[in-house]
């Protein structure tokens, strides 16, 4: 293909996932010079990645936490596409939102840092969570408006225009997978209320929340919930 832009891209991506390769086909589609790892969680970063030397650096629903010496190598800039919103950095983010009952959700372009989710943000957008929304239904609208925000962003890159400036800030700091499996616990003191929003935040397909009784956890059945 002819006219693609003369531009070093580093792609880091998940594996086998329809929105990573949507992306990964658009920058192959647009950048005379592209590498690409995709990667699922527990991989080791790839060792003949330390040999990248280029102008982005693009992270898209990437497994690796980029160190700080390859993200000095992005000689323009290093960015992630984060799905969610600036109030929800870190892990689990979808499910503390469902957990919060939040009217609103996003997802945020950032610039790199060392500390994963602190980076200067580069631009939100933002939709409704609805009463009826639960991991599923937001995880999808997620990785839709996430797909969307990707193409805006690298469209700037291709137009040559500086990346956008956001004035929003991170709220918190990021959840952590401590704070995530917490989450996931159910316990017997806990109100009837509490319980059904613990289901509802973090009931997926197989991965149902736990019931934590003294030092034993028992599987929780959402079919026997009322």
């Amino acid at each position: 293909m002819t006219n693609k832009m003369n531009c070093s891209i580093l792609f880091l991506g998940k594996k086998k996932d329809e929105h990573c390769s949507k992306a990964l086909k658009f920058i192959k589609n647009n950048f005379s010079d592209v590498s690409a790892y995709l990667g699922v969680w527990g991989d080791p970063l790839p060792k003949d990645i330390g040999c990248w030397d280029g102008d982005y650096i693009i992270s898209y629903l990437s497994r690796w936490i980029v160190p700080e010496y390859l993200i000095k190598r992005a000689k323009v800039a290093a960015i992630n596409i984060h799905p969610a919103s600036p109030e929800y950095p870190g892990i689990g983010c979808n499910n503390f939102a469902l957990y919060e009952c939040s009217e609103e959700y996003g997802v945020t372009c950032h610039h790199i840092a060392t500390k994963v989710d602190t980076g200067t943000i580069v631009a939100v957008k933002r939709f409704s969570v609805f009463p009826n929304d639960d991991v599923n239904s937001l995880l999808i609208r997620t990785y839709d408006y996430q797909l969307v925000l990707f193409y805006e962003i690298v469209g700037h890159i291709l137009r040559n225009e500086p990346l956008p400036s956001s004035k929003e800030k991170w709220t918190r700091k990021p959840f952590s997978r401590k704070e995530f499996h917490e989450l996931c616990e159910i316990k017997p003191t806990m109100t009837s209320e509490e319980i059904e929003r613990r289901v509802r935040a973090t009931s997926y397909d197989v991965f149902q929340p736990t019931i934590k009784i003294g030092g034993h956890v028992f599987e929780l059945k959402t079919e026997s919930i009322v």
